[in-house]
């Protein structure tokens, strides 16, 4: 089989018993798991206003897991750059790669949810503009003893870069799309890159990316210099059980909490454009859940690298109602009967 890499995706959703406390508590236990277990890195979704996300500041979680591994890379994914003061967060950075030992790995994105970002006080239709000067700021700031930058939405002259990231010249940054559009723009920068659905529709953005990429090995300017081989991503949520059979029934039991978080924006807006998105017959049907016995998803797992060429799967072992222990129990049946099959031989 190929060489693989594997990560970890969140979200924290809600679950339907048990205090946030415990929630919390529970994801830095399957976290040290997944970091003794090798897994690459750690990634946090940013969220606001719904169930879906209970870490809205990824940062503050963050912190705590890099104190509870030793490993495992952390990172969001993605900061939701419009919603931030680029200035204020340029010290959370610097200080989240330094409290993780240089182990942070830096999505960054402009939302995908227009009420999130809505109830910020911000046009969706505006916010790419934003980020794309947020970033700019991210970078000079993060590489220079002084920032200066004048643009339309940030402005900021002479500042005093008193805290500077571990990683030099900065932490690797990712890009995270559901848009094909947007792939061109990514590789040209030399981002990681992570997506998610159906594997045939998950391909162009994979050759796209590796198509535009090397055109722009030698730009000046180009983002991610010390990151020679980018990662392309898919996530997928994921349930290993014994049997077939145990593992459809946990997963089947655990998704109605997590379609409802998923949707309930929308829902309430009216609005059914992602409603498609939790459909779990569509879901097994078509693999974007890999659930199943070790030997099932390792299949599954082999068929999504050859139809996508992705090279990184990101699985969310913790969502819905999964209980924690259905969680570790997945996690392990993974790392010891699934991860060693992508891992190439060093004999």
């Amino acid at each position: 089989m190929a060489n693989v890499e594997f990560g970890i995706f969140d979200w924290i959703d809600r679950r339907q018993q048990g205090q946030l406390g415990q929630l919390y508590e529970d994801r830095l236990r399957l976290l040290q798991e997944a970091d003794a277990a090798g897994f690459f890195c750690y990634h946090l979704a940013e969220h606001h206003a719904t169930p879906l996300g209970m870490a809205p500041s990824p940062s503050v979680f963050l912190a705590a897991a890099a104190q509870r591994t030793r490993r495992i890379r952390l990172g969001p994914l993605v900061f939701l750059l419009p919603l931030y003061s680029p200035l204020r967060l340029l010290g959370e950075i610097c200080m989240l790669d330094h409290l993780s030992g240089g182990r942070l790995e830096l999505g960054v994105g402009r939302g995908v949810s227009p009420y999130e970002v809505g109830y910020h006080g911000f046009d969706p239709a505006r916010t790419r503009p934003m980020f794309q000067e947020a970033l700019e700021v991210l970078v000079k700031g993060m590489t220079s003893p002084r920032l200066d930058f004048q643009g339309e939405h940030y402005r900021y002259d002479d500042v005093p870069m008193e805290l500077a990231p571990l990683q030099r010249p900065y932490p690797p940054l990712w890009y995270a799309t559901s848009n094909v559009e947007s792939v061109a723009w990514a590789a040209a920068q030399n981002m990681n890159l992570v997506g998610l659905g159906p594997a045939a529709a998950y391909r162009p953005f994979v050759e796209k990316y590796r198509a535009v990429w090397p055109e722009h090995r030698g730009d000046a300017g180009r983002l991610n210099p010390h990151v020679a081989t980018p990662r392309i991503g898919i996530n997928r949520q994921v349930v290993v059980a014994d049997t077939d059979k145990e593992a459809e029934a946990i997963a089947r039991a655990a998704h109605p909490r997590w379609a409802a978080s998923f949707v309930k924006l929308w829902a309430d807006h009216g609005d059914t454009a992602v409603a498609h998105r939790v459909n779990i017959d569509a879901a097994l049907t078509h693999e974007t859940m890999l659930v199943g016995s070790p030997e099932r998803v390792r299949d599954q797992i082999a068929r999504l690298t050859d139809a996508t060429g992705a090279n990184y799967v990101i699985g969310c072992f913790a969502w819905g109602d999964l209980t924690q222990e259905q969680s570790l129990r997945s996690l392990r049946l993974f790392t010891e009967k699934v991860m060693p099959a992508f891992q190439r031989s060093t004999s």
